[in-house]
């Protein structure tokens, strides 16, 4: 069986959000700078629900843990790469 492939606009789905290109550039303009003593799930515009499947994505290293690093990255801004 071939492990499942998930694409960051699935992600946004997911977690019941627009996942249209001009919508995921709008989220990530909205909330971006997140602070980097913020862990991802404790951000504040998450819902519970939200929060906690993104919270157990990364706990259990689920299909779903890389892409939620990829959101954590993508809004930390640009200086995170650095």
């Amino acid at each position: 069986m071939e492990a499942a492939i998930n694409r960051f606009h699935d992600l946004f789905a997911q977690l019941g959000l627009p996942s249209d290109p001009a919508s995921i550039q709008a989220f990530l303009t909205r909330h971006t700078p997140l602070a980097p003593e913020i862990a991802l799930p404790d951000a504040n515009f998450w819902t519970p629900s939200q929060a906690t499947f993104l919270l157990e994505a990364l706990q259990q290293d689920s299909d779903w843990a890389e892409l939620v690093d990829q959101l954590s990255h993508a809004l930390r801004g640009p200086e995170s790469a650095t």
